[in-house]
């Protein structure tokens, strides 16, 4: 039984370009970022998450009309050109079309971020005829659907904050927690009597809300 061919979508209109040869591979990649920040007196600096990038799928695509009796020997850039214009601003958009790219089990919901043209045969006259193209797509996730994914009715954040220059624990809760009155979480989990006694290069516990104090049992929110 032959592979599915692969196919890219358009989500808005639903127009399907059928390419003329699977690819022989193709790869997904995926890769967060991190952030290191050096303490005086250990061995090896704190390693933060600080986000996730999207997955990126790289494949190479062959385009052929000299050996194909539907396309008489016709200039390939035909062909080759449905794919790239996919990088043009739609109309209705404003933008660049969101797109699925689809072979088998592969469903990858994206945008063309980068093509990369060779022409490879050519006819006397100098049309191409045979061509090579190098595309990457970047992974599409609307706001909510990332939202969703990510569980955000509690906080999902590092274990450890390194405290810089003269953030306080308000500013810390406002950047982590989107709410600087959640101030409190920290500096209980950390023992913070006084907000204003926390100096930078301090490494504090950042707590999943809610977070109970160990001492009065008050949850806090």
């Amino acid at each position: 039984m032959p592979l599915q061919q692969l196919t890219i979508t358009i989500e808005h209109t639903g127009q399907r370009i059928v390419v003329q040869y699977n690819p022989e591979e193709y790869s997904v990649n995926k890769d967060n970022n991190f952030a290191a920040q050096s303490i005086p007196g250990l061995g090896s600096p704190l390693v933060q998450f600080v986000n996730g990038n999207q997955r990126t799928l790289e494949v190479e695509l062959f385009f052929d009309s000299y050996d194909t009796p539907a396309f008489v020997k016709d200039d390939v850039r035909v062909q080759t050109n449905q794919v790239a214009d996919l990088m043009k601003l739609d109309s209705d958009l404003h933008a660049p079309p969101v797109l699925v790219v689809g072979m088998a089990s592969l469903q990858f919901r994206c945008v063309l971020s980068r093509v990369s043209q060779r022409f490879i045969m050519f006819l006397p006259s100098g049309v191409p005829v045979r061509a090579r193209m190098t595309c990457t797509f970047i992974e599409y996730v609307d706001p909510a659907q990332e939202a969703a994914a990510a569980n955000l009715q509690t906080a999902d954040f590092s274990k450890v904050h390194v405290v810089a220059d003269t953030e306080t624990p308000s500013e810390i809760a406002g950047r982590l927690y989107n709410d600087v009155a959640q101030w409190r979480p920290i500096a209980v989990a950390n023992g913070i009597a006084d907000p204003r006694a926390i100096r930078p290069g301090d490494a504090l516990r950042i707590p999943a809300l809610p977070f109970t104090d160990p001492v009065t049992g008050e949850v806090l929110t």
